[in-house]
């Protein structure tokens, strides 16, 4: 069996989970990679056969995403070409993690899609949903990358078609410590903005790694590196909390990590206020901006002691197998 695995190249968290998917897949079938997306920034420990465009969402520099940069890095022809070239034919299964090219491809030419990603059960039906409706979000999401039939990871199992969370074997094996620094991951906002707003906290010890910069750097009470993905991990394991984005991937593993959590959602993201809904719903606090009007809510979760208790066992390889067994072509059986 010949398998098209597409994953979405916007951010790391896609990159990060098909690290621990496509071993899965290998065991199993021939398995051909497929990556869009202009924003990630690990790089795969296996071959990458189609490297796309894609329809990326750029990241800004004030808390969110910043549509303009978005709307302008994407060409229609490109992604026309794209779509119409990729030789979907040549596989018997096409499995897609929230990847626009390869699921437009099978739309277009009546060829089944399996959705394997967040973002699918994000947005089902009995997941938590934000007060506020974004029906342009809602759309995007709904639309971005089609499938025939979708499964989902979400921080909880929702439904019998949602799983709780891949956690890279990396993470895994990480020996968790406290050093007493706090681990900061927020891609939307620029260095120069993190600093200003972290420095109101003297007493503590930051730890960020940004998108923003190639060349580490200290000042202060703050600590400015580059992403590296062992680097991070590895002060994510020692901390004594994680600031992020509500992305996935990272607020997953930190609850793995049995960390304290602390989540700011960004602008313009429907899918991170999903997320917010649901960390909010497991008692994980959700602040909407590193503003000064938050600091009573910064200040009380840095003198907290809580965590969530979670339980993501290691399971992938059961998903996969339980994935190919129910879509593997009757011919190949």
């Amino acid at each position: 069996m010949k398998i098209l695995y597409a994953v979405q190249g916007t951010g790391n968290g896609h990159l990060s989970r098909a690290m621990d998917v496509v071993p899965c897949l290998q065991r199993r079938a021939a398995v051909d990679v497929l990556v869009s997306g202009i924003q990630a920034d690990l790089e795969l420990p296996f071959p990458v056969k189609y490297r796309m465009h894609g329809l990326s969402f750029i990241f800004g520099k004030k808390g969110g995403v910043d549509l303009w940069k978005t709307f302008m890095s994407s060409t229609v022809r490109r992604l026309i070409h794209e779509v119409s070239t990729l030789p979907i034919e040549n596989y018997d299964l096409i499995i897609n993690d929230f990847e626009p090219i390869s699921a437009w491809a099978c739309h277009t030419r009546d060829k089944e899609c399996i959705g394997l990603s967040h973002q699918a059960a994000a947005m089902d039906t009995l997941a938590p949903k934000p007060k506020d409706q974004d029906m342009v979000g809602k759309f995007v999401m709904r639309n971005y990358a089609p499938a025939t039939v979708n499964y989902g990871f979400h921080f909880k199992c929702y439904n019998h078609r949602i799983f709780t969370p891949v956690i890279r074997q990396q993470v895994r094996q990480l020996n968790v410590t406290d050093e007493g620094h706090y681990t900061v991951y927020l891609p939307a906002y620029d260095d120069a903005r993190l600093l200003k707003q972290l420095m109101r906290f003297p007493d503590v010890q930051w730890q960020v790694f940004s998108k923003h910069n190639k060349k580490p750097f200290d000042m202060r009470n703050v600590s400015v590196r580059p992403i590296a993905s062992d680097c991070f991990i590895q002060s994510m394991a020692a901390s004594a909390g994680v600031l992020c984005g509500a992305g996935f991937e990272t607020p997953a593993e930190a609850l793995y990590l049995r960390k304290k959590l602390l989540v700011i959602p960004m602008k313009n993201q429907y899918e991170q206020h999903l997320n917010a809904a649901a960390l909010e719903e497991l008692g994980v606090p959700v602040v909407k901006s590193l503003k000064s009007k938050n600091d009573v809510a910064m200040e009380a979760w840095l003198n907290s002691k809580h965590t969530v208790t979670v339980d993501y066992p290691d399971c992938t390889q059961k998903i996969i197998d339980k994935l190919l067994e129910t879509h593997v072509p009757k011919t190949m059986v």
